[in-house]
């Protein structure tokens, strides 16, 4: 296929960003979010969009390999910034694949995907790791071997160590000492910390990144299509905003970073237009899982619902743990102001990618990927999708077929309501009928054996086939 006719792509990855934070999205959002509401206007909004997982890093490993994280060896929780990659090194990525396709890739934001650090001494790993690192060393292991040409990215969350910017698998700037830990709101843990890294800063040095990438492929590449996949490392801890945006939200310094998170893809936007890209971009807006409501007391100090009307929060099986903002543009194929209320899942982009570049995915890739681009297009006649799984940060399975939603746990699989806090009489698993009861209140789990039956079956046939999509 000739690169040239496909089109540019973005994929911004927000960082528990909720659904109820987006002001097209929430009615009674106390934060306003105008670049993000003019993708809507300009584009299609997904409104049963998911990710794979209600945390973190599961979520960007099942975006990257359109695969579940569950099937690789980390069953719960996330890495940390010391932790070796979790992407295997023969497995076929998104951005590798559009490099097949003559793309030119760049990852520019938070990895959180493992890196593979030099260590003086035995390596450490997990949330107390405190190692010997040879940071003038290059990394084996990271963006740069999955598949980007280019890469500029932080280690993990922005609460993390090491503080560091990594360029093409070199540390930037060598650390020099460490930093003491921070409280909330401007919650990050001590460690090493690189002279000039500034917690405060460092959404606008990722955006200003993405923008001189855009401005370097038309300068030196200007026929060749590239593909911008840009995690932000906010609104996750820690709530740092910058001082132009302190005060511009009724929702503390969680929703001022929400306003400089809409600035930041803002200015993406505005990039694309000043090379007159935006026609032929497919740009993508969505976040890694929902919003992380309880400690910032979103509800309770400003009635504003980060996840909506959906129960719970980041880490749950529930959906406010996973159902997650989904807007895209793309001029060419995507008439303005849609909406799609098909469920996807992030694992889907990889499919769609191949789909839309003419690329046959080999059998051990993409397992877990449909191709929706149909729905771009407004040319379906059915439900691409027969199901979703989603995981629970302490690894629990819930799967949804067509309204109904099967949560494999007593309480919510994560934090807002441990194991150890449902009563013992509680039923064993939750059924939820999400057509009429969207809000999971009602657990149908004695009424409909049988559905539970099924889904259960369901789900354990994915798991042990190894994928949930046929392969053609």
């Amino acid at each position: 296929m000739n690169s040239s006719k496909l089109p540019n792509i973005i994929l911004i990855l927000t960082d528990d960003l909720g659904y109820g934070d987006i002001s097209c999205l929430n009615p009674d959002s106390k934060i306003q979010t105008p670049h993000i509401d003019r993708l809507a206007q300009e584009g299609m909004v997904f409104t049963d969009a998911h990710s794979s997982s209600a945390v973190c890093t599961p979520s960007r490993y099942s975006l990257l390999t359109g695969r579940y994280c569950w099937r690789s060896r980390l069953k719960e929780g996330v890495l940390w910034g010391y932790d070796q990659p979790l992407i295997e090194p023969d497995r076929l990525t998104m951005p590798a694949m559009l490099q097949e396709l003559g793309y030119t890739t760049a990852c520019i934001g938070k990895w959180h995907l493992g890196l593979g650090w030099k260590f003086h001494g035995k390596p450490q790993y997990g949330p107390e790791a405190d190692p010997d690192v040879d940071f003038n060393a290059p990394l084996t292991g990271g963006a740069h071997t999955a598949g980007f040409d280019y890469s500029y990215i932080i280690p993990a969350s922005l609460d993390m160590a090491p503080y560091v910017f990594i360029e093409n698998g070199r540390v930037v700037e060598i650390p020099q000492g460490k930093i003491e830990g921070s409280p909330r709101p401007a919650f990050y843990r001590g460690g090493w910390c690189a002279p000039g890294f500034q917690h405060e800063t460092c959404l606008l040095e990722l955006t200003k990144q993405a923008e001189s990438f855009i401005s370097m492929q038309q300068i030196h590449h200007p026929d060749k299509p590239f593909f911008l996949y840009f995690p932000l490392t906010s609104p996750h801890t820690p709530h740092m905003p910058r001082q132009p945006f302190r005060g511009k939200s009724r929702a503390g310094e969680y929703g001022d970073f929400v306003v400089e998170t809409d600035w930041s893809i803002g200015r993406i936007m505005d990039t694309l237009e000043r090379y007159h890209l935006t026609e032929n971009t497919l740009f993508i807006f969505t976040s890694d899982n929902g919003c992380h409501a309880t400690p910032i007391g979103l509800k309770e100090k400003y009635d504003h619902l980060g996840n909506y009307i959906f129960r719970g929060q980041k880490s749950d099986a529930w959906d406010g743990g996973h159902r997650i903002p989904l807007i895209v543009r793309y001029p060419e194929k995507i008439n303005p102001g849609g909406k799609c209320s098909e469920i996807v899942c992030l694992s889907d982009w990889m499919a769609t990618f191949a789909a839309a570049g003419g690329y046959q995915l080999p059998p051990n890739a993409g397992e877990d990927s449909v191709n929706i681009y149909p729905y771009l297009e407004e040319n379906y006649s059915h439900p691409l999708r027969e199901s979703v799984i989603h995981h629970s940060i302490y690894g629990h399975f819930a799967i949804r077929n067509r309204q109904w939603k099967l949560v494999l746990c007593k309480g919510s699989g994560g934090w807002s309501l441990e194991e150890d806090q449902v009563s013992p009489n509680s039923p064993p698993m939750q059924l939820y009928n999400l057509e009429n009861d969207v809000e999971e209140q009602h657990n149908l789990f004695y009424e409909y054996p049988e559905k539970v039956a099924y889904m259960k079956e369901m789900l354990d046939r994915y798991i042990s086939e190894g994928r949930s999509v046929p392969t053609k």
